[in-house]
């Protein structure tokens, strides 16, 4: 048989957990990735895995030749996709780990695009705001609010990320309009709490350094929904994204202020493993990139 379809047939195994599951992957018979690896067992004359009608384990030898089968597969699909990009197959199931509410808005609904066009991948994403390793965690692309410096990843700038002090033309006009950091003290700030007990600070630049603050306010929460929901009902002064209040603002909803304070902006990134294949990465990339440039994008959500 084929050593190819054998050690990917013995990965499948491992990584689904059963016959059935790789086979449905494979797009093959759980009879046929049996032979596959009955096959490979006898060739290599030892047995890799231990199986029966309810559990499946690596062998002590199946664990070591399992790294190799990896490596190898690895290269051949990366050595595909870089060297002839256009006749490489994108499918098989893909993991995405997004923040929240960026996921919310601005990834998950692009999904219907991706899947249309790459009908054979099986799009797996999870909102979370924990910051994890892709490579340990098993996730293909991983999307972050800030610039990643890491030699092991490939990193894809979306979009350049600006932050700006928002309020309603009606809580200005009854509160004032802040000219000053210091002003902050005298309003009701929309804090952002994502731990419980911790005090809430925005971030600003005075004189071309960085600079905290510490708000004060009524209500706070973890939640951007929340706070936007807040702001827009003139309930006090929200420190947030341009990619959440930006059709706010373009329709004058909602009005920035103190703009000369406001932080350097910092990028949205997507990031995944150099030592994987990354044709379902780059093409997901891509269809995210396509959507955001669109002209009135960004104040028409």
């Amino acid at each position: 048989m084929n050593r190819y379809k054998e050690m990917r047939a013995f990965v499948s195994v491992v990584k689904e957990g059963s016959l059935a599951a790789a086979a449905v992957k494979e797009g093959i018979t759980s009879s046929m990735i049996g032979r596959y690896i009955d096959s490979l067992e006898r060739r290599l004359g030892i047995r890799l895995l231990h199986r029966t009608t309810r559990h499946l384990s690596l062998t002590e030898p199946g664990q070591l030749f399992l790294k190799h089968c990896e490596v190898i597969l690895t290269k051949i699909e990366v050595g595909e996709t870089e060297i002839f990009p256009d006749i490489a197959q994108v499918g098989g199931r893909f993991t995405v780990l997004v923040p929240p509410h960026f996921g919310r808005y601005h990834v998950t609904p692009h999904a219907g695009a991706f899947v249309e066009a790459h009908p054979k991948v099986q799009l797996s994403f999870n909102l979370s705001n924990d910051y994890v390793d892709p490579i340990t965690a098993e996730y293909d692309l991983c999307i972050r609010i800030g610039n990643v410096i890491d030699p092991r990843f490939i990193t894809a700038k979306l979009m350049t990320n600006k932050r700006v002090v928002c309020a309603t033309p009606e809580y200005l006009a009854r509160f004032g309009v802040p000219r000053t950091l210091e002003d902050l003290g005298r309003h009701n700030c929309l804090g952002v709490n994502l731990r419980a007990g911790t005090h809430r600070e925005w971030l600003f630049q005075e004189g071309g350094k960085p600079i905290s603050v510490t708000v004060e306010g009524a209500v706070d929460c973890n939640d951007a929904d929340a706070l936007i929901r807040w702001a827009r009902e003139g309930l006090g002064l929200a420190w947030r994204s341009t990619w959440e209040v930006g059709a706010e603002i373009s329709a004058g909803r909602l009005i920035t202020v103190l703009d000369n304070y406001a932080p350097p902006s910092f990028d949205i990134t997507a990031v995944y493993p150099r030592d994987r294949p990354v044709k379902a990465a780059r093409l997901f990339i891509d269809t995210l990139r396509q959507a955001y440039a669109r002209p009135d994008y960004w104040t028409a959500i």
